[in-house]
């Protein structure tokens, strides 16, 4: 995709931004709402998808009032139809429906937030409209890097990253745009297992697991920040973002979540942008982008940190960071491969079905078993997640 691609995104700032967001009831879309009560005068929410969470969903509906409310598991359809009767919007469900909302006229701005590959599709249509993304969905890239590029700079759509880590890259690139990159420093918090040994962490449960230290998120994400594997996909998506190979980019574990990431130039220095661990933050500057709102969100007070420290990353205690690095030397669809087996052994590990570190050796054994596709199309990335996740299954 290149720097170029996350410039400025047309369109005058005091027009109101019609907002399509996918995956409203999560994390990222819950608190991308946060930063639309804040700013009505600039945000309006046209149309919110959610994949099944119907009651979070009704009571966004009720508050905000769009156009369009959209539900995957079409078996919901019928209650949440009946339930927004008196609203006066329409009520799709479906993922063909999600891949058609996107494509709406009145929308100007797409936050894909939604959870894992279920967002690719949407993502790539939103992208033909030429929508500006406001991604959250990491794994968007890390399936289909190549394709979304290609689609992006046909489109001219701008593509701005909501997550702290390359929303940090970003705003360290602004204005840098002739200054070659030497190194991209990709800052991990470690997550809750970050001093544990294996021992401990062979015996971990989800619930465990599920106590990050710094950050809130969404399950699936809060599951992968423990096993590293969500950084494995931000050194993917860094790649394709900012047109780095991965050799370039280095993961630093940084306790504190205070500096969210660098970027290191061929003169030796360094650019960081640095804040409190709060969502709201990176998600309100994709949003505004290039202006700077105000806001009361928590401000990090360094004297209170008194130090910030940095550590290698246990490849041994984390294989996960490593097989995302493998994938991506590897190319073709594995990365695919990558997303598809993790998505299978993190809901395993969730569920109870495997442990901890049992998740690396089935997205191991599925990467190494999958058939390889040096260029794959659209076509051959879906037939490959199933395959993988097929694979992954008889794994467990």
């Amino acid at each position: 995709m290149g720097r170029w691609q996350v410039r400025q995104p047309g369109g005058s700032n005091c027009m109101v931004k019609q907002l399509c967001i996918l995956g409203s009831t999560g994390s990222i879309g819950t608190q991308t709402l946060d930063v639309v009560r804040s700013y009505p005068d600039r945000y309006s929410v046209y149309a919110i998808c959610a994949h099944r969470s119907i009651d979070k969903l009704i009571a966004q509906a009720k508050e905000f009032k769009p156009e369009v409310v959209c539900i995957a598991d079409e078996s919901l359809y019928e209650p949440l139809r009946e339930a927004l009767k008196d609203i006066e919007c329409k009520v799709w469900a479906g993922a063909g429906a999600i891949a058609e909302v996107v494509t709406m006229p009145s929308i100007d701005i797409v936050v894909a937030a939604m959870v894992g590959y279920a967002g690719l599709r949407p993502t790539i249509e939103a992208i033909k409209a030429g929508k500006t993304i406001a991604l959250a969905n990491k794994e968007t890239l890390v399936v289909a890097g190549e394709i979304i590029c290609e689609l992006a700079i046909k489109h001219h759509t701008p593509i701005l990253p909501v997550d702290s880590e390359h929303s940090a890259i970003f705003q360290s690139l602004v204005g840098e745009d002739r200054n070659e990159i030497e190194k991209i420093l990709l800052t991990a918090s470690g997550g809750p297992f970050r001093t544990f040994s294996l021992e401990q962490m062979q015996n971990a449960t989800a619930a465990d697991a599920l106590k990050h230290p710094n950050w809130d998120m969404g399950a699936k994400i809060t599951i992968d920040s423990a096993s590293m594997m969500n950084k494995g996909f931000e050194v993917i998506e860094a790649k394709w973002l900012f047109g780095v190979p991965v050799e370039k980019v280095q993961v630093l574990v940084h306790p504190q979540s205070i500096i969210h990431s660098a970027v290191q130039f061929t003169d030796g220095a360094i650019k960081a942008q640095l804040g409190a661990p709060d969502m709201r933050l990176p998600i309100q500057y994709a949003l505004s982008f290039p202006e700077r709102l105000k806001s009361d969100f928590p401000r990090a007070d360094l004297f209170k940190l008194g130090a910030l420290t940095f550590e290698e990353p246990d490849l041994k205690r984390f294989p996960n960071l490593g097989l995302a690095y493998d994938a991506m030397r590897r190319g073709g669809n594995i990365p695919c491969v990558l997303n598809a087996a993790n998505e299978i052994a993190n809901l395993a590990f969730r569920e109870g079905r495997c442990g901890f570190l049992q998740m690396s050796d089935i997205i191991r054994e599925t990467m190494d078993k999958a058939a390889f596709i040096a260029k794959p199309t659209y076509e051959n990335y879906v037939q490959t997640d199933k395959e993988a996740r097929k694979l992954a299954e008889s794994l467990l």
